[in-house]
């Protein structure tokens, strides 16, 4: 199902077709560095994660992550969504893109409609975002946004202090 779509692109859900790709996504070492090792080492771990993580936010939130396809070509370029993340008080906005397609702003574009998704559709009156204090360019992205840097935190179940944007 499509939920949002710009001149450019398309955002849907995620199904069990996408496996091959979140599989892909999810192992880029961008990825790994940024967002973290979420332990999907073959496809079959990608539809499990699928079915136990995206398919659960749907039913239990009525958002999550959603796949980015190029509009002309359907071509599955990345992933944005909302979630509803533990240790954290409001909803988290989020992305990832696969390392051809950095760069020519489709990040940005998905991450505005997501954003405007959850604030105008859902009504959220705050969105934030978490990242790792290195990555310049996702910094870059939110602040492009209109977040600000709020303070550093910890999750649960992790060490690492990493920025929160709101």
């Amino acid at each position: 199902m499509i939920l949002l779509e710009s001149n450019r692109l398309l955002l849907r859900e995620i199904t069990l077709n996408d496996a091959d790709f979140i599989f892909k996504l999810m192992n880029d070492p961008a990825w790994i560095q940024n967002i973290g090792d979420r332990e999907i080492y073959s496809v079959k771990d990608a539809e499990d994660y699928i079915q136990s993580k995206i398919f659960t936010s749907y039913q239990e939130n009525g958002f999550g992550f959603y796949v980015i396809e190029l509009k002309d070509s359907q071509e599955r370029v990345g992933s944005a969504g909302l979630v509803n993340r533990e240790g954290l008080e409001h909803i988290d906005i989020g992305y990832a893109l696969l390392p051809d397609f950095r760069g020519h702003g489709y990040a940005f574009e998905a991450t505005q409609m997501i954003y405007d998704y959850g604030t105008k559709t859902l009504g959220f009156d705050k969105i934030v975002a978490i990242v790792n204090p290195k990555n310049q360019k996702s910094i870059h992205l939110l602040e492009k946004l209109g977040l600000e840097f709020e303070r550093m935190i910890v999750l649960p179940d992790t060490e690492e202090e990493i920025k929160l944007y709101s």
